[in-house]
């Protein structure tokens, strides 16, 4: 076994062994033509968390990065975060469109950039919304404050709602990027492509899975575990997957969904005001204000 007393800041001493050269070539070998590729040109995960935690500190003003805000100087600070978002996303939104075949100039990346920031203040409106859910769905939420600064919900839903507006646009791998780095977080996955009404509350979040092409209405509340997803894939003539279909439930206005519950199929709807229990298998409509047990 290693000894770690012995091995600490031991990089500098450690020798390349003899056989790791050819061991190099193979690697190299391996590459074939990408050993061309200029990773420079492909979007940053890194960035991309960079614009969402200085988009979570406009949207949330005082509760996420400077603590010394106030109205007299809030202005100033808003205006110099949103110039950076307004850069780091027109970079990566080059970067990816470059990276999956289809390039845009820079002028029309930073018009879409522009457009997403465009639709920050409706984002922070639907957001003080899902937040009020919260507080008005969990007994034991004692404050706005405390909702926005330690439930995981608010950042997953901010998540989504931003991965949203680059879904919505095309834009390709930044949508998944972003909702795939709230997955791995938080333990919430919801699919950027998913439509997402007002004062939306998942409960405690961990294991909740919501697919491309589900649709939810207001004021649902989800608790963990839950599962809105497809039946198997549909296929056409030739076998390959349809991707342009809804394949994922909708859920409507004031539905709530305890743990564990799994609903599956894109012609699946879970009527308005319906309650479905835990662990509930659904595969079928349910009625509205229809209660379902497990």
């Amino acid at each position: 076994m290693f000894d770690s007393k012995k091995t600490k800041n031991t990089k500098s001493k450690f020798k390349t062994p003899v056989w790791m050269s050819s061991l190099v070539d193979a690697v190299c070998a391996s590459y074939g033509e990408e050993s061309g590729i200029d990773t420079s040109r492909m979007p940053s995960k890194d960035a991309l968390v960079q614009i969402l935690t200085q988009s979570k500190q406009v949207l949330f003003p005082g509760y996420f990065g400077s603590p010394s805000l106030r109205l007299d100087n809030v202005r100033y600070f808003a205006g110099e975060v949103l110039t950076e978002i307004l850069w780091g996303f027109s970079q990566e939104i080059f970067k990816a469109f470059n990276a999956d075949g289809k390039p845009k100039t820079e002028k029309q990346c930073e018009a879409l950039a522009r457009e997403i920031l465009e639709e920050y203040p409706q984002i922070r409106t639907r957001l003080k919304k899902d937040v009020q859910a919260a507080l008005d769905g969990d007994p034991a939420a004692k404050s706005v404050s405390e909702v926005i600064l330690s439930y995981p919900c608010v950042e997953v839903i901010a998540t989504y709602r931003i991965a949203h507006e680059l879904y919505q646009r095309g834009i390709p791998f930044l949508p998944r990027i972003l909702s795939e780095h709230a997955h791995s977080k938080w333990g919430v996955d919801i699919h950027p492509g998913a439509k997402i009404g007002d004062y939306f509350f998942i409960d405690h979040g961990t294991g909740v899975v919501i697919g491309e092409t589900t649709v939810i209405g207001d004021r649902v509340k989800i608790y963990q575990g839950v599962t809105l997803g497809a039946l198997s894939f549909p296929r056409d003539k030739t076998g390959r997957l349809l991707k342009n279909v809804k394949r994922h439930p909708t859920i409507e206005d004031h539905v709530t969904l305890y743990a564990n519950a799994t609903i599956l199929g894109g012609h699946t709807v879970i009527g308005k005001s319906a309650v479905i229990g835990g662990n509930a298998w659904i595969v079928e409509s349910v009625l509205p204000g229809t209660t379902v047990k497990k």
